[in-house]
């Protein structure tokens, strides 16, 4: 494995592209993707119990309490995408058809994701208390604020069906199991931080779960086939530019604004993911059915680059901690 540390390619990364190759050459299809989707939400509901379990009453309060934290992930979520997605209009019609720019804007009108933003915190040794609450928070508030500022940005009109059957389900898929692991947290707490070495692959083999689901249903939908190749490569830049310019934003403003760098890590990563499985069926509601393949294009491809690049950032924050940390015990 030394070529691999010169390269400074890690293991997961691979696992990670290993995935998105075996997804594009075997995706699931029929019973079989309906199984691989429901055995992915276990798994994210083993996350978060295994997070609840990890998790002190003190720290979940901490991260609640967090408000200054909170109110910059909002602010890059739902005021700094949508400003960024504004800019990117003169693209339309031009290199990119209106189709495809609505789904940009859409893209930066969706909630940040839940699981892979907590997971990739927790692999970097970031907040994880707030990134949970930050989150989890974002997700509801994106039943409604979605609609609202797709409708203001681009002039469309559209809502949920049933916003409260939404926030049910992600409660019970994402908090219920939360909660449900803080409060057997005084039986299992102990053995669950006597595991936390071996447990770090359950935040890991969730994202590549997730990866995998996802690219196999974007095969099966037959995006990739039908959209001209100039365009493809303009949407991939495009989504490849607004991830990139948002991370260094939230990165300056976590550093500017004096946050430890925990917290930073929750910024960062709470502040530039968007939610690929909460945009998919809000596109299915707020759009005509002709048009959905080309506004969802986007979404899927910004999920798949920021699962990749997010990766690559959590090693790099993970590896520059346990440095420190040798550091310091060899300083002792």
């Amino acid at each position: 494995m030394s070529w691999l540390k010169r390269l400074r390619v890690d293991t997961f990364t691979l696992a990670l592209l290993a995935t998105v190759a075996l997804a594009w050459k075997f995706p699931l299809q029929g019973a079989p993707a309906q199984w691989m989707d429901d055995f992915t939400d276990l798994a994210i509901a083993a996350l978060f119990f295994l997070h609840g379990a990890r998790l002190s009453r003190e720290a979940i309060l901490a991260g609640m309490l967090h408000w200054r934290l909170h109110l910059v992930i909002f602010a890059s979520t739902f005021i700094l995408f949508p400003l960024l997605g504004l800019a990117l209009k003169p693209l339309s019609g031009h290199l990119l058809t209106p189709e495809l720019y609505l789904g940009l804007l859409f893209l930066c009108t969706l909630p940040s994701t839940v699981q892979s933003s907590i997971a990739f915190t927790s692999m970097a040794g970031g907040n994880v208390p707030a990134a949970v609450c930050s989150a989890s928070a974002s997700s509801l508030l994106g039943v409604f604020l979605t609609p609202l500022l797709l409708s203001a940005l681009a002039g469309a009109h559209g809502g949920m069906a049933d916003p409260t059957e939404a926030i049910g389900k992600i409660m019970l898929q994402l908090l219920v199991p939360f909660v449900a692991g803080h409060f057997l947290r005084r039986w299992i707490g102990g053995w669950v931080e006597r595991q936390r070495a071996v447990l770090r692959y359950t935040d890991q083999g969730t994202v590549l779960l997730v990866v995998y689901t996802a690219f196999s249903a974007s095969m099966n939908s037959g995006l990739w086939q039908s959209t001209p190749l100039l365009a493809l490569y303009v949407v991939i830049a495009v989504c490849a530019l607004l991830l990139a310019v948002v991370m260094a934003a939230t990165t300056f403003a976590a550093r500017r604004l004096g946050f430890s760098r925990e917290d930073e890590i929750a910024i960062v990563f709470c502040g530039s993911k968007k939610s690929l499985a909460t945009g998919v069926p809000m596109a299915k509601i707020l759009f005509a059915t002709g048009a959905l393949g080309a506004i969802v294009l986007p979404v899927m491809i910004f999920h798949q680059i920021q699962l990749i690049v997010c990766a690559q950032l959590a090693q790099r924050y993970a590896r520059k901690a346990a440095g420190r940390a040798e550091l310091e015990q060899a300083a002792d």
